[in-house]
């Protein structure tokens, strides 16, 4: 007997049921508050036209100007003889030939694309998740086959590094890192913040690749040792890569965790995606629009991140 499918379609409209609940009941407790959404005054937070003012270098006379698509071309002949030819924007142009200008007097001004406080943000949250990941990843490895070692000194270093991060708030462990250490040694506050991401990341990534190696049969080892390989090429290329298939939904749980925690080092002035996002509130006085922004690109961020460690997990799968 043929055991027929369940509609599926019922659970979908409920699920966009429940979504559009959730987005009016938002929109009802803003509209108790009395707040006007301002949408228009976030994409210039993106990116706006920057302004550079082009400047008389000297007191001169405007001798010539000549239009061209959207520019303009400035000739200033100075008391000396000499020339200066300026291009400005040809609607910002505030001269006429003939004009005498002074030194340092505004001519017009360039207009060109400039990223702004939330793109900025984002890259630097970006640049500071890939090094303290790397760096994590690094750490993490050596400390959790440390973990493992027959040698009792480097099991118990291995061992109190892991409980000593772990054990403490990561919040700490960047004052600690930025106030205490990178006074002493005078290291910048983005070498301070990596350290402490770094490590912290290193702890959690430890334990991990620990649990991984001593989740594969000891019969895989033994297995490599007895076809000629010794500890450490038995490690490489027979149990961790076996190990490396089943820590990698972790792996990645704890990395997206890292992208997040990165909003932490704003407290050591270090501008990330949501200090930036701050910093605009203060200025646009949207601070709803703002936040569901910030948290909109974490999850650009993180999304591609996770979808991208489920392809690598299925494609290992297949590959048994």
């Amino acid at each position: 007997m043929i055991k027929q499918k369940k509609a599926q379609w019922p659970w979908h409209v409920l699920t966009v049921l429940i979504l559009i609940g959730l987005a009016g009941a938002l929109y009802y407790a803003t509209s108790l508050m009395s707040y006007e959404w301002r949408w228009n005054r976030v994409p210039q937070y993106f990116a706006y036209q920057a302004e550079e003012a082009q400047r008389a270098a000297e007191t001169s006379t405007v001798i010539e100007v000549i239009h061209n698509g959207g520019k303009a071309e400035v000739v200033l002949r100075g008391d000396d003889g000499a020339e200066q030819r300026l291009t400005v924007a040809d609607n910002s142009l505030q001269l006429a030939e003939g004009d005498d200008v002074a030194e340092g007097d505004v001519i017009g001004v360039n207009r060109h694309w400039a990223a702004g406080p939330l793109l900025l943000g984002l890259w630097t949250t970006v640049w500071l998740s890939l090094v303290s990941g790397v760096l994590g990843l690094l750490i993490g490895l050596a400390t959790g086959l440390c973990r493992l070692s027959n040698n009792p000194t480097l099991r118990d270093l291995s061992t109190l590094y892991v409980e000593l991060v772990r054990g403490t708030p990561l919040l700490v462990q960047i004052f600690i890192f930025y106030f205490f250490i990178g006074t002493v040694l005078n290291l910048s506050r983005e070498f301070a913040g990596i350290a402490a991401l770094s490590l912290f990341t290193g702890a959690y990534v430890a334990e991990i690749i620990r649990a991984g190696v001593q989740s594969i049969a000891r019969g895989q080892n033994e297995a490599a040792r007895s076809l000629g390989l010794n500890a450490s090429q038995s490690m490489r290329y027979v149990v961790l890569p076996q190990a490396f298939k089943r820590v990698l939904p972790p792996l990645a749980g704890q990395f997206i965790s890292l992208v997040k925690d990165t909003s932490l080092v704003s407290v050591i002035a270090i501008t990330e995606l949501l200090k930036s996002g701050r910093e605009v509130i203060t200025t646009s006085f949207s601070p709803f629009e703002i936040l569901f922004c910030v948290a909109g690109l974490y999850l650009l961020i993180n999304l591609p991140l996770s979808h991208f460690a489920s392809r690598l997990e299925r494609r290992l799968a297949q590959s048994d």
